[in-house]
């Protein structure tokens, strides 16, 4: 596995572990319908969080949350679609993002809660 990869899947591994400690219940992670994939799909307060999480070494050319691009929102939230069909649920959706900065423990971790709407035109 190349080393991005590894560190990409390490941070899901972390950002579960931290959500978890928060409370939050982890219902899938990696989560892959056709093209689309969602980071960790969770519930808290009845309510279904998906979380996408950013990983990064070191953020000296960019803080992990601004790799969130607008295309990234929009798949995000067709895979979201399909998860709440295939699992057919009716429950409200909040979209997170969990930032996590560093190369070992400890970790800067962030985690930002509501993070983007679904965009109007899809």
């Amino acid at each position: 596995m190349a080393q991005h990869n590894l560190l990409g899947k390490s941070g899901e591994e972390l950002a579960s572990e931290y959500l978890i400690s928060r409370g939050y219940i982890v219902r899938d992670i990696n989560w892959v319908s056709g093209k689309y994939e969602l980071d960790i799909v969770a519930f808290k307060d009845d309510m279904l969080v998906v979380v996408e999480v950013k990983t990064r070494r070191n953020s000296d050319f960019a803080y992990p949350e601004e790799a969130v691009t607008d295309k990234k929102i929009r798949n995000i939230v067709r895979a979201t679609e399909a998860y709440v069909l295939s699992h057919d649920l009716d429950c409200d959706v909040r979209f997170d993002v969990v930032s996590i900065v560093g190369k070992e423990p400890p970790f800067e971790v962030e985690h930002i809660e509501d993070a983007f709407l679904p965009p109007l035109n899809m």
